[in-house]
């Protein structure tokens, strides 16, 4: 039986995945932009797409988790819609149920390592190791010329642009993401 500390933070979850689902909604419409595909030459391929759509979600992630409450709430909440649909994409794919729960570890391990490399890189302010970590994972390594650090201009705008809005507007599920020719120098 759930213990009392159990239900608040349940109803504290529930409260923020709304929220999360809406912010989770709008990453996956900015990874969808075909600048990416046609101008960067992201390979439009179930793994480029959860490429982007990581790469989108941890610039939410990124700016909320470290944020007061609620934002280590509201991260998890962001967290919890992305892996979610991507359990229901692998389902509406055939994945077996067997293999649902290993494909989708093994997405949350790529997703852990890509934000690991990212957020250094963001928190360094380091346009270089950006661009290769990008290179790494979105291209695995067989990048096009310019695109890795074409891609890291956009991230950097776009982390810049995302941590000014404000909390409470992330909190109700409102964020803002510029277009790619709208980061563009």
């Amino acid at each position: 039986m759930p213990g009392l500390s159990s239900l608040r933070n349940l109803r504290r979850h529930n409260r923020h995945e709304r929220a999360g689902f809406a912010l989770y909604t709008a990453a996956v419409a900015a990874a969808r932009d075909p600048w990416f595909y046609a101008t960067l030459l992201v390979p439009d391929t179930l793994d480029g797409r959860f490429d982007l759509i990581a790469l989108h979600a941890f610039l939410l992630i990124h700016r909320i988790q470290a944020s007061p409450a609620p934002g280590p709430d509201l991260s998890q909440a962001v967290f919890d819609a992305m892996f979610s649909d991507m359990d229901n994409n692998l389902r509406e794919l055939g994945v077996s149920d067997l293999r649902v729960g290993k494909r989708v570890r093994a997405m949350w391990e790529a997703f852990h390592g890509r934000s690991t490399a990212y957020a250094q890189a963001l928190d360094a302010a380091d346009r270089n190791a950006l661009a290769a970590a990008l290179a790494r994972n979105v291209w695995r390594g067989e990048n096009p010329d310019a695109s890795p650090e074409m891609l890291a201009d956009y991230v950097l705008s776009q982390a810049a642009n995302v941590a000014i809005q404000p909390l409470a507007e992330l909190a109700v599920g409102k964020v803002l993401f510029l277009t790619p020719r709208d980061t563009m120098p």
